[in-house]
């Protein structure tokens, strides 16, 4: 298990997701609405609703606001169209960033998104560049305050996952794509409560960083992306040791 801590324990840290709240319920909504339209509003028979649901209880999003993103989708205007897009770049240091954006405006996305690159000392690449570097997998966080080590691995050995990863303030479990179904309704139907689930691109391989400059650089061109509204999920593949993080300011 790795012994570093990832950027999204340091931000977890500073308070940066609570500050975000607004934004975050704003990306998860527009996740339920498209997965509405192209699957339909019956979670059991969409998977991908029922991904976005996940997403949006995990992100503490009240039934209501998830119940007016489904009814909006199947409203007679449906909502925008909204396109798919995975753009691939580096940023300081040799970090892969790999960029998931659900936009109505193509030009307008790649144009922040390059900016966002520019401006924080990266550069966006060509397609393929970096996703081979990352694989698609389902992840489940849980705050260690609620868990200890040895009884969380025997429920990831008894779901189905395959890893479980120490993340500095919550265990990580890692499963298959094709077994998130089954892993989720394993920790529903055991009352085992997760901070927070969801697929993600998990990189094959970490940068380590250990210089306090490169740190800080790193997680202002993250912070930069993230913050774009036409950007949906966006990965890095870096690690930082946890012998900086204290000097790091954001």
């Amino acid at each position: 298990m790795s012994g570093h801590s990832k950027w999204s324990t340091i931000k977890r840290k500073k308070g940066a997701l609570d500050a975000k709240r607004g934004k975050i319920f704003t990306k998860l909504i527009k996740e339920i609405v498209v997965a509405v339209k192209s699957g339909g509003p019956d979670p059991d028979a969409n998977p991908k609703l029922r991904m976005a649901i996940i997403n949006a209880k995990s992100s503490s999003m009240p039934k209501d606001n998830i119940s007016r993103a489904i009814k909006k989708a199947e409203g007679a205007d449906g909502g925008d169209d909204y396109m798919e897009i995975t753009y691939e770049g580096y940023g300081p240091g040799g970090v892969a960033f790999l960029v998931e954006a659900l936009t109505d405006n193509k030009n307008r996305a790649v144009g922040a998104i390059r900016h966002a690159f520019s401006k924080n000392g990266g550069n966006l690449g060509k397609n393929g560049v970096i996703a081979w570097m990352f694989e698609r997998k389902g992840t489940f966080e849980f705050l260690k305050e609620n868990f200890d080590e040895d009884t969380l691995m025997e429920h990831m050995l008894e779901s189905g996952a395959e890893d479980m990863t120490d993340e500095g303030a919550v265990w990580k479990i890692i499963c298959e794509l094709t077994e998130f179904d089954n892993v989720t309704k394993y920790f529903e139907e055991n009352n085992i409560e997760f901070d927070s689930a969801s697929v993600a691109m998990i990189p094959e391989n970490y940068v380590e960083v250990t210089e306090v400059a490169v740190a800080e650089k790193l997680l202002k061109l993250y912070d930069a992306l993230e913050d774009l509204d036409d950007v949906q999920n966006l990965y890095a593949n870096f690690n930082i040791d946890s012998s900086i993080e204290s000097q790091i300011e954001l």
